[in-house]
């Protein structure tokens, strides 16, 4: 397979990554009723806790379909990095693939650590310092992809979508870093912040993803001389 071959199977991967994340959440939230599930209170991760009927940083605990949140939460993981890889790779070389593919994979690894150890009371200490590093990493290193897609020349500019769409990439991430530092402002609204740092990189994936399909089907020789 030649290296723009790569290009629509990344941006795939993208699209159906932000997909199964936000169809497994509401799938798990709608299962979550007693009490209702809140999508401005809670965490995302609580949707993962296996532990039903405790109270945790004062939230009351029981997500039915919790197996089904970590496996998307490890599944995104593995998807964003291998979505970042197959598209960025075949149009960095030196040091900005290697800054690209230690983001992606850090992304990777700390995603797969928020499936399998989980923020509960009941669990051991070390797992929810693990569930904690783990999303820390995840959060920070999609953000900084998507900031570095609009910013960089050599990785947005070579992508060859329009302006606008570099805009959008630095806008969405640094938003995103922004967001969460707000989470803990307010016991009411924490989820909402929570949430903006975490859509802000599934909202980049299935928009990238989006454009450069459009753009592969549209002009299939212009991407093919980007990549010569």
């Amino acid at each position: 397979m030649s290296r723009s071959n790569w290009l629509p199977v990344g941006a795939a991967v993208l699209i159906v990554n932000a997909l199964q994340w936000v169809i497994a959440e509401g799938v798990t939230a709608t299962a979550w009723n007693d009490p209702p599930y809140s999508y401005a209170r809670n965490y995302i991760s609580d949707l993962g806790v296996p532990d039903c009927g405790t109270k945790f940083q004062a939230r009351e605990i029981c997500s039915p379909s919790h197996a089904l949140m970590n496996t998307s939460f490890a599944l995104q993981g593995i998807l964003f990095a291998a979505g970042v890889l197959l598209v960025a790779l075949p149009l960095v070389e030196g040091r900005m693939r290697r800054v690209v593919t230690s983001l992606a994979v850090a992304h990777g690894v700390g995603f797969v650590m928020v499936g399998l150890f989980h923020g509960s009371a009941n669990g051991a200490k070390y797992s929810l310092v693990l569930h904690v590093v783990g999303a820390g990493i995840g959060i920070l290193c999609a953000n900084t992809l998507a900031i570095m897609a609009g910013a960089s020349r050599s990785l947005g500019g070579r992508l060859g979508l329009p302006k606008p769409y570099r805009v959008f990439s630095v806008t969405v991430g640094s938003l995103g870093l922004l967001s969460e530092l707000f989470v803990s402002v307010s016991t009411s609204t924490a989820g909402v912040f929570e949430r903006g740092g975490v859509y802000s990189w599934l909202l980049w994936s299935a928009v990238t993803g989006g454009l450069v399909l459009a753009r592969r089907f549209r002009s299939p020789v212009v991407v093919e001389n980007v990549l010569a």
